[in-house]
């Protein structure tokens, strides 16, 4: 298997997951890459590894550059096991191979491995010169692990975050350019909501201490490599990360016998008449992992449920929970449902969004048995006075 030359002496040499579906509750549709770097200088240095069961592949590459026992130096950029399941199996081949990584990474490792290797702990600003390149390394804590760090080659102008500005994106192509921007984007978007989103404060925090950096290429350690888009990518980050989004609303629902569904139609059609667009995700036929896409992206989210048994209906409470982890702000929130009894799930589903301490400008519709013509004009009104809102923002 062929390694990829990224920059003079710098190699691709990870593993394609082609088969990933669900990463940790996250549905992987198109599969995801684990990358792992070669630096070939005076000393060789590997950056990360692959998942165990892609070890051989992810062997087969290193080999077509270098003897792999020739390897000095294992960077460690992040502890989970999807980068550093293969780190004992490469210290196999290369026993003599010194790991460097954080303060949290080398309390990890160890952890992960029971294992005592001869490790070189650095904190950022932090230097390891391999001849003709210095390394740099920046420690970027909660992007998305206490561990998390990124190295920098500067002679290469080349970072590599780890799990920042990653995709799970499984393809024979190797750079953003090779996909197209939308492609590219809408997996950034997807793994940052999924991942990344609870972290926005540490992102900012990382981008600043990486802003200094003359910077042209990214290759993070799953997905595509940044160099066509680089500006787009970082642009976006940079809203991610202080939670802004677009004056859109979402609707999120989930519905018994179509009262709730319907009660989410007539909202829908609210907001358009005011000229804001909608997108509606039901929950029986959309992930929560890709609703999460929506989410980032949309300022009002409207969400609703039908009650059942004294509460809301199963498959929203897992939304929810999922939601109120990756803890989306400065959103505009509303709830809505139907009931024939209790009516609770309504009440629910706002008291969630206060948590989240979103706003909640208009109490939410609750209403019984199968809304009628005068009901769905008042859910319509309600559509639309919450597009007024979302414009006055």
């Amino acid at each position: 298997m062929k390694p990829v030359e990224i920059k003079p002496g710098v190699y691709w040499v990870g593993g394609i997951d082609w088969d990933l579906r669900n990463f940790h509750g996250y549905l992987t549709q198109r599969g995801s890459t684990y990358n792992a770097y070669l630096i070939i200088d005076e000393k060789i240095v590997l950056v990360d590894t692959v998942k165990h069961y892609l070890f051989d592949e992810m062997l087969s590459r290193i080999r077509e550059v270098v003897d792999p026992s020739q390897i000095n130096y294992l960077v460690s950029n992040h502890v989970e096991m999807d980068h550093s399941g293969s780190i004992s199996r490469i210290l196999e081949l290369a026993p003599r191979a010194r790991i460097i990584t954080s303060p949290q990474g080398q309390k990890g490792l160890r952890g992960h491995f029971k294992r005592d290797w001869d490790f070189q702990v650095v904190k950022s600003g932090d230097t390891l010169n391999i001849g003709h390149r210095t390394l740099q390394f920046v420690l970027t804590p909660m992007v998305h692990w206490p561990d998390s760090m990124a190295t920098y080659v500067p002679r290469e102008k080349l970072l590599l975050p780890n799990d920042a500005f990653g995709q799970h994106i499984a393809t024979a192509e190797r750079f953003d350019d090779e996909i197209g921007w939308d492609i590219a984007y809408e997996e950034a978007a997807k793994y940052y909501a999924n991942i990344v989103f609870p972290y926005g404060e540490q992102v900012k925090k990382a981008l600043d201490a990486l802003s200094g950096l003359d910077i042209e290429m990214v290759a993070p350690s799953h997905g595509l490599i940044w160099r066509g888009f680089l500006s787009q990518i970082l642009e976006a980050y940079q809203r991610w990360a202080k939670n802004e989004s677009e004056r859109k609303a979402l609707i999120v629902y989930d519905t018994m016998w179509g009262s709730t569904k319907r009660i989410a139609s007539a909202l829908q059609e609210g907001l358009e008449a005011e000229g804001v667009p909608a997108t509606m995700r039901n929950l029986k036929t959309n992930h929560i992992s890709d609703i999460m896409t929506d989410v980032l992206l949309s300022q009002l989210v409207l969400v609703g449920s039908p009650t059942l048994n004294n509460g809301m209906l199963p498959t929203m409470g897992a939304f929810l929970t999922y939601l109120r982890g990756l803890c989306p702000k400065n959103r505009i929130g509303f709830a809505f449902g139907s009931y024939g009894w209790g009516g609770q799930a309504v009440g629910e589903i706002e008291r969630v969004m206060r948590e989240l301490n979103w706003q909640v400008p208009l109490s939410g519709v609750n209403l019984q048995w199968v809304p009628d013509d005068e009901e769905l004009d008042e859910v319509r009104e309600q559509g639309s006075k919450l597009a007024e809102i979302l414009k006055s923002e």
